[in-house]
Order: C-alpha cells, then sequence, then structure tokens
C-alpha cells in the first residue's frame, strides 16, 4: 500500500534541503568579489578622511560598523567635525539614508520565506543593506531556492561589513594622511558601479529612463534644495521616468 510514495521518500532523502549555515557559507564566498573590492577602496579613503577629521580609531569603526552606509557615515563625520548637535546631525543622517527605505522594501519581500521568516531575522538582514549587497542580491538571489536567499544574503554581507571593517582600521592606522584628490577619487568608485551595474541588470526601459532622468535632474536638485536632493531626484525622476514609458507604449499601440 506504501509503495507508490516510496519513490518520493527516497528521492527526498537522496536530496535533502541544503542547511541555512551552506547557503551562508556560500554568501560569505560570493563576497570575495570586484564590488567588495571597490567598497573596500572607498572606504579606505574615508579612513584618511576620518583621521584629518579628527576622529579617533574608535569613533572610525564605530560609525562603520554601525551606520554602515557610506555616505551617511561621511554625512555624520561632517556634522561632527562642524560641532553640529546631535538632533540635527541625526536629521541629516536620516536624510542620507532615506534612499535605503526603498531598497530594503524591495529586498526583503524577496528573501522572506512566508510563514517561516522571523522579523528578528528580516531585522539583521536590513542591517547589510547599501548599495553594494543591495544590486548584488537583486541580480542574484532570484536565481537560487526561497529558503536559502536569507542565509545567502546574511553571509555576504556579514562577510563585506567584516572585511571593510578590518581594512577600514588598518588604513586608518597606515595612513596619516590623504590627499583630497585621492579620497574623492576612491569615494566616487562607489556610486559609479552602483549606476553601471544597474544599467547592466535593468530589464525594463522605465529603469533605464528612470536613472538617465536621475542624471539629469539630480545637479538641479542638488543645487537648489540640498539635503532633500537624493528625495526629490528620485521621486521625480521614477515618475517621469514611469509616465514617460507608459505614455510611449500607448502611443506605439
Amino acid at each position: 500500500m506504501t509503495a507508490p510514495d516510496q519513490p518520493d521518500i527516497e528521492q527526498e532523502s537522496q536530496n535533502p534541503p541544503e542547511h541555512a549555515r551552506v547557503w551562508m557559507a556560500r554568501g560569505a564566498r560570493a563576497a570575495v568579489s570586484i564590488p567588495a573590492f571597490i567598497l573596500t577602496a572607498a572606504f579606505v579613503g574615508y579612513a584618511g578622511l576620518a583621521r584629518e577629521t579628527g576622529l579617533t580609531l574608535f569613533e572610525t569603526l564605530a560609525m562603520t560598523g554601525f551606520v554602515w552606509a557610506l555616505p551617511s557615515i561621511v554625512v555624520l563625520t561632517g556634522a561632527i567635525s562642524s560641532g553640529m548637535g546631535i538632533l540635527p546631525a541625526g536629521i541629516a543622517v536620516a536624510l542620507a539614508s532615506v534612499r535605503l527605505m526603498p531598497m530594503t522594501m524591495a529586498l526583503m519581500p524577496l528573501v522572506k520565506v512566508p510563514g517561516k521568516t522571523k522579523t528578528w531575522q528580516l531585522l539583521i538582514a536590513s542591517h547589510f543593506v547599501a548599495v553594494t549587497a543591495w544590486v548584488f542580491a537583486m541580480k542574484h538571489l532570484p536565481d537560487m531556492p526561497r529558503e536559502g536567499r536569507l542565509p545567502f544574503f546574511i553571509g555576504f554581507g556579514a562577510a563585506v561589513t567584516s572585511f571593510v571593517f578590518c581594512m577600514t582600521g588598518v588604513s586608518y592606522l597606515l595612513v596619516e594622511s590623504m590627499p583630497g584628490m585621492v579620497a574623492g577619487a576612491l569615494f566616487l568608485l562607489t556610486p559609479v558601479y552602483f549606476l553601471c551595474s544597474l544599467w547592466g541588470a535593468a530589464r525594463l526601459n522605465a529603469d533605464r529612463a528612470a536613472m538617465v532622468a536621475g542624471l539629469l535632474l539630480g545637479p538641479v536638485f542638488f543645487t537648489y534644495l540640498p539635503g532633500l536632493d537624493l528625495l526629490w531626484t528620485g521621486l521625480v525622476g521614477g515618475t517621469i521616468a514611469y509616465l514617460g514609458t507608459r505614455i510611449m507604449r500607448r502611443g506605439l499601440s
């Protein structure tokens, strides 16, 4: 009576589901990549900036580990060096980090297993959401089993964060001073990689149109609405791209 069920049981035993630690290890191995080295180079530039502005090694590493997103760290460093109060500095960092909200909202449903994933697990994963990890995840996670996506992303994020954390400390100790041009060039590597990766991974014309609109509108909003430039650039540029592509589709049809 049970013979028809035996092949399925045997097949399941021969191909058991892979443990979460296996996926975390794969994520850690995947962190050894060009994007991670580009991010590390950017934090090397930040280490020179932090030392020049008078931050201690502890303060530099604390911001690297807890804040993590480099633009927000640079904003916080500038606020501290200028003597800004805690509340204005917090607001400035929050505005610089607004861009991470839609990125997190897009990624969490991708890694969540309905009915199984705990909220605290998503909170841990959300800490690693930044340009490098987000682009890598959105490109590679859809091709993985849903059960392996979250541990893979956590393994990737933890490995990148740990390596960058250590290299930032080493750079702080070894780099006494860094020319502003060199530090700026290292900072620029991350957004250049971000733009190139998004353009290559874009599957819809609306995605590319939004990037072009953002490149055109970004300098305008930076000039006239500093502090809210990223928010308004994304909102207006994305809206224009969406409406423009819809109108073009209707016109062609």
